[in-house]
């Protein structure tokens, strides 16, 4: 039985990588090819969410792949590549989306509530330990006690 099993997990194993993209484009060049891949690796199919286009079966990382091609081949530079994907599906489309703009409130609001957490809880210690001891339900001995502790601490 547990032969059984894991010969069918061999097999299961095995079939994956035929689901994996296979895409061939010429290129004039491999320093385009090379880029090709970066660049693909670096934009995120925008139906997946979770895939860069390069591994994406879906359609439009299909047209992605196309379109970062007839790009690279017309000429164009990476910069201009990531700006034409980010004008036409927006900054999500970037695996590492770029610092500016909305961006930055997204980078920088976990440290500004991390500061804000920080100073409350400055505050709410401070105002504890200022705050005067409670004698509610002491004694008269208890009391005294008290004050004498607390006179000894000031001094």
């Amino acid at each position: 039985m547990i032969h059984r099993i894991s010969l069918a997990l061999l097999l299961l194993a095995l079939v994956l990588p035929a689901r994996a993209v296979i895409e061939t484009y010429e290129f004039s060049d491999a320093a385009l090819e090379e880029r090709y891949q970066v660049l693909s690796a670096e934009l995120r199919c925008p139906k997946c969410q979770n895939q860069n286009i390069a591994a994406s079966n879906a359609p439009i990382a299909k047209d992605l792949r196309k379109t970062l091609h007839k790009k690279l081949e017309e000429g164009a530079s990476d910069d201009e590549i990531l700006d034409y994907m980010v004008d036409r599906y927006g900054e999500f489309v970037r695996y590492r989306p770029s610092f500016g703009g909305a961006n930055a409130v997204l980078w920088l609001a976990p440290l500004g509530l991390l500061a804000i957490g920080g100073l409350a809880l400055m505050f709410t210690v401070r105002r504890k330990a200022a705050a005067p001891v409670a004698q509610e339900g002491l004694d008269a001995a208890d009391r005294e006690r008290v004050s004498q502790l607390l006179k000894e601490r000031d001094s």
